[in-house]
């Protein structure tokens, strides 16, 4: 095992109180045993369910399977999680060898690099036994739990659940460290306009940092200002496990994520042959599908997708300002947020940051309205010549293609491509079924009021076509 940095990791089977989840990671070095206690709060009574605490306090695990021959759980596993456990183990082990190893982060040590470019060895899995663990839930479909983040695809989709007449439920992680303040501004005014807000508080961020300090192969972990994690690419779905008790309470249905459109085109999805998700396994439409499936297979029959997922990150940010500006104010996507006064503001020049401002720009946005200053504004197209910017290529292009438009003395020209502005669809990335049945209508008619039409990929290239094909699936894959 060339990547090796434990003897073993184990799990502790995790403590139950009526608003407290928590469990002992132990990671082996040399025959040295470093410890360090995950935990979960909440702020209101929850269901004791064994089976979710489980499930919440295995699934970090899943990031370090090429680094320790074997990971113990000190407790009964269910099959059907244990099969979810080695499933992610797996495919996020070729997302991390790809996109935090072969390809150079600056995290991991050259000299720990493997040679030749294959799979490597993973963990065994040994739980304390293998034992059916049944669960059954009876969800109101009506019911939607949005995961919110602070960004603006989060910030959208409840703005069109809620248009829609779904009863909302907005979920806040509460990482113990710098991410919360990304989520601080919309938790404060969720947290005063809407009741049914809830929040959760983790150290789980917490828990990764000190498993990665302790990897002998990293290098500058907890470095200021990085814009990537050192090795860690899959944590979406300790967030959703985290919410399952207020889930259960609240008999919610669907669960929804703002993942929004990747466009295929140019992408192999693989790299010497190994198959991976250019580090995006866990916000992917194959996961969310697998996810439903499997919430299905395990009797919980929640249902995990993303309404924003056919649409590019330009069109959000225009529903968002147009549509819902109460919410468009609350967005605070960026690396680096920062304190000024009793407020928290982005640090306007990081890669996330320099997407949002050429969105806004193109749109006819004035940045200044979620914090940015003129001096960012004024760099911008600089820090975009440099390549300070992580956008699919059409969407860049035809961003500032608009801010020309708008703006002829703007120093950058880009190039038209229409199909940016309209809703996608392709085989790969935004399924025609991606959607439930009942909600797609309503949702595309308020997208349609922002868009100019549908476009679906046809052997590479977009080609136009109808509302009733994309409604009806007659291109469905």
């Amino acid at each position: 095992m060339p990547l090796k940095c434990f003897d073993y990791i184990s799990i502790e089977k995790p403590k139950l109180s009526s608003r407290r989840i928590s469990s002992v990671y132990t990671i082996s070095i040399d025959g040295n045993e470093e410890k360090f206690r995950l935990i979960h709060t909440y702020e209101e009574k929850i269901p004791r369910n064994e089976v979710f605490a489980k499930l919440m306090v295995i699934t970090p695990a899943i990031n370090y399977a090429l680094f320790t021959p074997e990971i113990f759980f000190n407790f009964p596993l269910d099959p059907r999680d244990l099969q979810f456990f080695k499933d992610m183990m797996g495919l996020t082990a070729n997302d991390i060898l790809v996109n935090r190893i072969y390809k150079r982060t600056g995290f991991v040590r050259e000299e720990f690099i493997p040679k030749e470019i294959k799979p490597q060895p993973l963990a065994e899995v040994v739980p304390e036994r293998v034992e059916e663990e049944n669960v059954k839930l009876t969800p109101g479909y009506n019911k939607c739990a949005v995961m919110l983040s602070g960004g603006k695809e989060s910030l959208l989709t409840y703005g069109l659940m809620k248009e829609i007449g779904c009863e909302v439920y907005p979920f806040f992680f509460n990482e113990s460290g710098g991410h919360w303040k990304v989520a601080l501004t919309a938790y404060k005014w969720f947290k005063e306009h809407e009741p049914n807000t809830k929040k959760v508080w983790s150290n789980v961020d917490r828990l990764y940092t000190f498993i990665e300090k302790h990897m002998k192969i990293l290098q500058n972990v907890g470095k200021p200002k990085a814009e990537v994690y050192p090795i860690r690419l899959f944590f979406f779905e300790h967030y959703v496990f985290s919410f399952l008790p207020l889930i259960e309470k609240y008999n919610i249905g669907n669960v929804l994520l703002g993942n929004e459109y990747d466009d295929p085109r140019g992408l192999t999805y693989e790299f010497h042959g190994i198959p991976h998700f250019y580090a995006v396994l866990d916000q992917s439409q194959f996961f969310d599908k697998y996810m439903t499936r499997w919430f299905a297979e395990r009797g919980l029959n929640i249902r995990q997708w993303s309404a924003v997922r056919p649409i590019t990150g330009l069109i959000v940010e225009r529903i968002l300002y147009n549509r819902y500006p109460e919410l468009f104010k609350l967005q605070r996507s960026c690396h680096s947020v920062h304190k000024e006064g009793e407020d928290y503001v982005p640090c306007g020049t990081c890669f996330k940051c320099n997407g949002i401002q050429t969105f806004l720009l193109a749109n006819g946005i004035d940045p200044q309205l979620i914090k940015y200053k003129p001096h960012h504004i004024e760099t911008l197209p600089k820090r975009i010549a440099k390549g300070k910017v992580r956008l699919d290529e059409d969407e860049l292009q035809h961003s500032l293609y608009l801010i020309k438009q708008r703006t002829p003395n703007f120093p950058l020209s880009g190039k038209r491509r229409d199909h940016v502005e309209m809703l996608h669809f392709d085989d790969r990335n935004s399924h025609f079924d991606n959607i439930p049945l009942e909600f797609r209508k309503r949702i595309y008619s308020i997208f349609e009021q922002y868009t100019k039409g549908y476009a679906y990929l046809k052997e590479g290239k977009w080609v136009e076509i109808t509302r009733e094909e994309v409604l009806h699936g007659v291109h469905d894959s």
